[in-house]
């Protein structure tokens, strides 16, 4: 099976301090991909170059070649999930359909997705009067318009009451089936609720790579992947 994203020797760094050491990753169709790590482990930088907003550092002798393969199409929920809440849900997603390039047959991609992420209910409201949940399934709508290769999901289920993360959460797995996600956070319970492998970044190295299925205790296994010594190449 082809990765969707695969990358070799990445390395990322400011002012000559590295933030991101010798990444080496690959993401397969049908997967949901934890990435785990506690504030500052660099995940945000690793998505940034993933997404194309920055460059990773040119190579260098010793750090083997970069190589970074990803998809043309990625969509992207940010923490923040920033929507014009004067907007109505549909009004909305017609809006980002006419700006996504590639996008056909507006009106029904709309209407697929409004399906696809159970927006059916809330679609004649204004974005700024519906719930936390709601709204993050309108970003979710807008990262998947297009029919992503690959989505990046950094933080969705922050400040979601526990019936709106059981259904975040189950429309995170089916779309994973649809497109390979790489779902950020720091939270392990999220991973072990929506991901089938899990990489566990820590001061910007990857210290572990392993199947959810092969994980007995993801606590004990986070734990010592962030206590490894710090690999200071």
């Amino acid at each position: 099976m082809n990765a969707v994203v695969e990358i070799s020797h990445l390395n990322k760094s400011f002012s000559g301090q590295r933030v991101l050491r010798d990444i080496n990753m690959s993401v397969y169709p049908g997967e949901v991909v934890g990435l785990l790590g506690p504030n500052g482990a660099g995940k945000s930088s690793l998505m940034k170059i993933l997404l194309g907003i920055w460059k990773a550092d040119a190579n260098r002798k010793d750090d083997g070649v970069c190589m970074i393969r990803r998809p043309d199409r990625i969509g992207y929920l940010s923490e923040q999930n920033p929507l014009y809440e004067e907007m109505y849900v549909r009004e909305y997603l017609l809006f980002m359909a006419q700006v996504t390039e590639g996008v056909t047959g507006r009106k029904a991609e709309v209407e697929r997705l409004i399906e696809q992420v159970g927006l059916r209910s809330e679609s004649h409201k204004r974005i700024r009067y519906l719930s936390k949940g709601y709204r993050q399934r309108v970003g979710l709508a807008a990262a998947l318009m297009g029919e992503p290769q690959l989505l990046i999901l950094d933080e969705p289920t922050t400040g979601l009451d526990p019936n709106q993360l059981d259904d975040i959460r189950r429309v995170i797995r089916l779309t994973g089936e649809r497109c390979p996600v790489i779902l950020s956070t720091h939270i392990l319970q999220e991973v072990r609720e929506m991901c089938s492998r899990v990489l566990v970044l820590d001061h910007g190295q990857i210290r572990a790579n392993s199947p959810i299925a092969d994980i007995q205790d993801l606590e004990q296994f986070f734990h010592q992947a962030t206590q490894q010594p710090l690999n200071n190449c």
